[in-house]
């Protein structure tokens, strides 16, 4: 017997998450990713003492080959996808909808969802991988002259293209996740490509040979990340079907929203991508950004990326209920803690940007004249940290309103003056002003979104949080002062710690430990000293929220 409207509406109501602590969904994300990236550091560590940097073919080839999936990787798994689908899927999955059916109403949106972005992933991966070896030409120009770079590029590339729709299916599927209130498993599955290309790389010590195995890894990876996304998704009591695709009114709606989405969330990454072409020019230095990529994402990963996740949902839920009081506060805490966190992160990215690369990354073929070019690109990046974070707790203020188009148009501003930028600086600079237009451009986007959420009286940081954002950036220019104070003793810290070594091998990995472990001690004091986030708001915001869905056994998957 079916159910009545009512029934229905209720049943779905049960089912959809209900509003919960958004720094503690943040920091089930964040934990996650974290143990995500330290071990997405322990596979660059392997992978460029393999491949190294300058010296060989074989690392410029595979990083360019990286920079295909990565590129879609970041637009689909790291919020543009979800911007469109999370809020669609959310209200049909509380039975909001015209005629809607709770579960199976948003069950079945979501399965034409997969088969339609299926379809559409796999043509743009055959198209690509056709027609790679004339797209080398544009994406790396640089590389012409070196036939045997060039071959290998586009050869590589070629292999790594199968990751595009394994990775928009498990966008898809941690989309899902999200929506149902669960982070864990959307958080921990790029683990599973560390763990591939570890077990690919490192019994290789042929370069070129350790370049083939990674590129394959990061397809068997992809295939495993969409699996077990799916398989969370089902845990969680989502009957996902393969359908035959359809272009229904809702799919031309979620293209529609999505498309202005994924370049609104990828602005950042085609300037990355841009710089890369740029980068070409250079022997080596593709493998220089993607080193300085691995340290200074890291915080947009663990905070931008993962407030903006649990944020999304939030707002969501809280302009459905026509509860703006919510949505403001939200709001203030998601930005003061991003900022609370993203500061400090900047602070030592440019207080320690060559000791964090020698100290890290030097070792058999990437050396320290490549440690040095790789911290001075650090450093512009650092500057750049706390908009890189932004962008990601703004973008959600404009996506639960399903207005997508306003953040594209930034985004494609954003692309311009990073083109502008990028180009002038590279020639006038060197390679350092790949970096500064990349952050230029990421903060002259930020700047765009904030006063246009004024203007539209749509979010304004309260006083309250404006004077927190004060006070957490005197914490984080304190932190900063004292490390660069650290970074000038250097050469006394490190020949302390080799007298106490045997031999005095591994000073500088212990020293730029112990530099980096004092500075995350250190911060929390000086955040608490200057009022930034008092002790009882940081455990007020990761204590469980009334209503908040409790972990399950597809969480802990």
């Amino acid at each position: 017997m079916s159910k009545t409207p009512r029934a229905a509406q209720n049943a779905a109501t049960k089912a959809a998450p209900k509003p919960g602590g958004l720094i503690r969904s943040s920091a089930i994300f964040a934990g996650l990713t974290l143990v995500s990236r330290v071990m997405g550091l322990v596979r660059d560590l392997v992978i460029t003492a393999r491949l190294g940097a300058s010296q060989t073919i074989a690392a410029d080839a595979y990083y360019t080959a990286l920079a295909f999936p990565n590129l879609f990787r970041r637009i689909f798994a790291e919020g543009a996808f979800a911007a469109a689908f999370v809020p669609m899927y959310s209200r049909k999955l509380a039975g909001s909808g015209e005629g809607g059916d709770g579960e199976e109403d948003a069950d079945r949106f979501a399965s034409d969802a997969a088969a339609t972005v299926a379809v559409a992933t796999v043509a743009v991966m055959l198209a690509a991988q056709l027609a790679m070896p004339w797209l080398m030409y544009v994406i790396n120009p640089g590389y012409v002259d070196d036939p045997a770079k060039f071959r290998l590029s586009w050869m590589l590339t070629q292999v790594t293209m199968p990751y595009l729709p394994c990775m928009a299916l498990a966008a898809l599927f941690s989309g899902v996740l999200n929506a149902r209130g669960r982070f864990i498993v959307s958080a921990a599955y790029p683990t599973i490509l560390n763990l591939v290309m570890l077990a690919m790389v490192l019994p290789q010590h042929d370069p070129v040979r350790a370049a083939w195995w990674a590129s394959a890894g990061v397809v068997i990876a992809g295939v495993g990340q969409a699996g077990i996304c799916w398989w969370g998704a089902r845990r969680t009591g989502a009957r996902l079907r393969l359908v035959r695709p359809r272009l229904t009114p809702e799919m031309r709606n979620l293209i529609r929203l999505a498309v202005p989405a994924a370049i609104a969330n990828s602005a950042t990454q085609i300037n990355i991508f841009i710089s890369g072409i740029l980068a070409s020019q250079i022997a080596g230095m593709r493998v220089w950004m993607t080193v300085a990529d691995r340290l200074y994402q890291l915080p947009m990963s663990l905070v931008g990326v993962a407030i903006g996740v649990a944020l999304l949902p939030r707002l969501s839920q809280s302009l459905q209920r026509d509860d703006h009081a919510d949505a403001q506060a939200a709001m203030d805490q998601g930005v003061v803690f991003a900022l609370a966190l993203s500061l400090p992160a900047a602070a030592a990215l440019m207080a320690l940007p060559v000791w964090l690369i020698d100290g890290f990354f030097t070792r058999g073929e990437f050396t320290l004249k490549d440690a040095e070019a790789t911290g001075a690109l650090l450093f512009h990046y650092g500057w750049g940290v706390p908009a890189f974070v932004l962008l990601r707790i703004l973008q959600p203020a404009f996506f639960a309103r399903q207005d997508t188009k306003t953040p594209m148009r930034f985004s494609l501003i954003s692309v311009a003056v990073n083109i502008a930028l990028g180009v002038g600086l590279f020639w006038l600079l060197g390679f350092q002003g790949v970096a500064i237009a990349t952050s230029v451009a990421a903060w002259v986007t930020v700047l765009q979104m904030w006063i246009t959420l004024t203007r539209r009286n749509v979010w304004t940081p309260s006083a309250r949080a404006g004077g927190k954002i004060v006070r957490v950036s005197v914490a984080s220019a304190a932190l900063g002062g004292i490390l660069f104070a650290a970074a000038l003793l250097r050469p006394q810290i490190e020949g302390a710690i080799g007298g106490l070594l045997p031999g005095g091998h591994g000073a500088k990995e212990v020293a730029i430990l112990l530099v980096s472990a004092a500075g995350l001690a250190l911060y929390p004091a000086l955040l608490f000293a200057s009022g930034g986030i008092t002790p009882a708001e940081a455990r007020a915001a990761f204590r469980r929220r009334r209503g908040d869905p409790a972990a399950t056994p597809a969480d802990m998957g």
